[in-house]
């Protein structure tokens, strides 16, 4: 799987009934991230914080949703044990993936790693542990892969889902460290002719090839 190709669709089974997954994104934006087991500790602290910020997502018209290679009813009981940790109930899907088919179709395991969880450590779905941006077009806007033993930074998740958004929307690129209000930068597509027709304030050229200008809103 690479940035712009189409993330596989399929049905499956999650802590919210069965869903298809191109149906479920619909006509916004969607989060998926994968944990290599169930029942973790890395990823029952991370599954607790991204529940904390699903209202978050939601007013930026994105849908987050988890997968792991175990069953739903594992997942359930698991979700008890995350609002324990961090009183934040996760009200997002979790899916189950019991047979690998899904983890194995996002390019997370190998073909040959065999058909079922039963008897996996971590370790063996140590590759399962992705995060995966994908816009209203079912295409996949940016890939993240964590080693077990960091957690994800769901706030950086946020700023890269805000920069996507952005960028989607408007012919600028977002620099270094940006963050929502800092200033951004005219990709080089667009000619200075152009800029001038939309920025007519002007812009910061600290080098030829940079220019700077205010978030447009």
């Amino acid at each position: 799987m690479r940035i712009n190709d189409e993330v596989p669709n399929f049905t499956a089974n999650t802590t919210h009934g069965e869903i298809t997954f191109h149906d479920w994104i619909g006509d916004g934006w969607a989060i998926l991230f994968s944990h290599p087991k169930d029942f973790t500790p890395i990823c029952t602290t991370e599954l607790g914080y991204a529940a904390g910020m699903q209202s978050d997502f939601a007013e930026r018209n994105c849908k987050i949703i988890g997968i792991s290679v175990d069953g739903v009813s594992d997942h359930e009981k698991w979700s008890k044990d995350i609002e324990s940790l961090q009183g934040n109930a996760v009200g997002y899907p979790l899916i189950g993936d019991p047979d690998l088919d899904i983890v194995k179709a996002f390019d997370m395991l190998p073909g040959d790693a065999g058909d079922t969880s039963e008897g996996r450590t971590p370790a063996d779905n140590a590759t399962a542990r992705s995060v995966f941006v994908i816009g209203p077009d079912k295409r996949i806007k940016a890939m993240l892969t964590y080693p077990m033993t960091t957690g994800r930074n769901f706030n950086e998740i946020m700023r890269l889902l805000e920069s996507i958004q952005l960028t989607a929307k408007e012919q600028v690129a977002t620099p270094v460290n940006w963050e929502q209000g800092d200033k951004v930068v005219i990709v080089p597509a667009v000619s200075d002719e152009d800029a001038k027709a939309k920025y007519p304030q002007g812009w910061e050229t600290p080098l030829p090839y940079i220019r700077l200008v205010d978030q447009p809103k």
